[in-house]
Formats: structure tokens, sequence, C-alpha cells
């Protein structure tokens, strides 16, 4: 089986970042994948959240160029686990790709050598077969909300769940009746039989966690709009 690395590494509000980064210095034969504009699709605002999931064809493309296709083994890395990796893990299964694999504790784990540059990345042919059961959407959210066995976890950072702050969205808060869970912090024990879906602040984030719960042996769905695409549709807001 080939092994393909893809760096995966970006900043929020610096679009150029994850590239020059890659540029100087990244894992020998590692592509690169674009967590702005190639693993999420147009900016949706209150359809879909300032980071949409891709467009299918546009997602086989990138991947394809990037190496990834049938028989490859993706090893994803970014920096610190801030959810690029975790992205094109959670995206590539939702795709039907499972021979994908996070490097823990990211490129600051890596302990052999870097190269700088463009690398010369082999293109590969991606076959998409869509998972349906992975996602949920803001109506099915609020259908389950006080449903039993229903979890709903905010992995967002503890001072933006309790909207004591918001940077970045219009509104500060929480859906109401979600746990918190930040990405940055080991995953609370959940019941087992629950049924559990993620959100974050834009829905890349929420694959940290939920690749966190996946390696304990729980299920999650993601929310993909999340917050940004919640609090733009004037749905309910809880605080505290």
């Amino acid at each position: 089986m080939q092994v393909q690395f893809v760096d995966c590494r970006w900043e929020l509000g610096k679009s150029e970042r994850g590239r020059e980064l890659y540029l100087a210095g990244h894992i020998p034969g590692a592509s690169f994948l674009d967590v702005e504009t190639q693993l999420s699709g147009p900016p949706g605002g209150a359809e879909g959240g300032r980071h949409p999931l891709p467009d299918p064809n546009d997602f086989a493309r990138a991947a394809g160029a990037a190496g990834i296709g049938e028989g490859t083994l993706v090893v994803a890395y970014d920096q610190g686990m801030n959810g690029g990796a975790a992205r094109l893990w959670w995206l590539l299964r939702h795709f039907g790709h499972d021979d994908v694999a996070v490097l823990r504790g990211g490129l600051d784990a890596w302990i052999g050598p870097l190269r700088e540059g463009d690398e010369e990345i082999e293109p590969a042919e991606l076959h998409l077969r869509p998972r349906t059961d992975d996602v949920i959407a803001a109506e099915e959210i609020e259908a389950a909300l006080g449903r039993p066995g229903f979890v709903l976890v905010d992995a967002r950072v503890p001072e933006r769940y309790r909207g004591e702050v918001e940077p970045i969205d219009p509104v500060a808060g929480h859906i109401p009746g979600a746990v918190n869970m930040p990405y940055t912090s080991e995953v609370d024990a959940v019941e087992p039989g629950s049924e559990l879906a993620v959100y974050c602040g834009s829905g890349i984030t929420a694959a940290v966690t939920i690749l966190a719960l996946e390696r304990e042996g729980v299920a999650a769905k993601l929310y993909p709009g999340s917050w940004s695409e919640w609090s733009r549709r004037g749905l309910a807001v809880e605080r505290g």
C-alpha cells in the first residue's frame, strides 16, 4: 500500500499561512491541501457557515492531485492539532476512503528531516462513496434536543461556549442543551449507547473532537455549519 503524507497546516484569518509553512519545511514527499479552499467550500453564511463541506467533485480533484487514490494510506498532519489534519481525516472517511490516519502531535512529533519547497506529486484518482450517517443538520438538532440519549457537544473553548466572548461570529453563546467538550482537552466519558453530534465555530476543530471520540470507540456526527451557521439563522441561543 502506498503511503501519502498530507500537510494540512493552516491559521484562521491567514489564508496563505499554511502554504507558506509547507514551503518552508514539510515531511519529505508530503503533498499539501488547503483548509480554506480545498477542504472547505466557499463560505455560505446562514446556509453552510464559514467552512461548508467542499463540493464532492472538487474534493475528489484536489485529493487526487495530492496523491490520494485507491490503495493509498493517507497520513495527515498539521501543527498543534488545530483541526486541519482531522478535517481531512473526517472528509476522506465521509467520502468513503477509510485508509487514513492522523499523525498524533502533528509536525512537532515528527523526528525525521524536513524538506523545503514544492514536491512533484504523482496524481491519483479518488473514487467517492459518500456516507450519509455521519452528518447532522440544524433542523435535525432542533428536533433531537431534549431527546433521551442525544448528546450535543460544543467543541469550542469554554469562554466562547459560555458566551463571554465571540471574536468571529455575530452572536455569542451556544446551542441550547449543548455540553462543552473543548477540542483542546481530553474527551469526557460518554454514556454507552448515546447518540452524539459535535459542532464548533465552523466545522473544522469539531473534527478533532470526533477523532478523539473515535479513538475511544465512540462514533459522533458532525454538524458542518456549526455555530457560524446556527448564529446567522436566528436560532435559539443559550449562555452561561
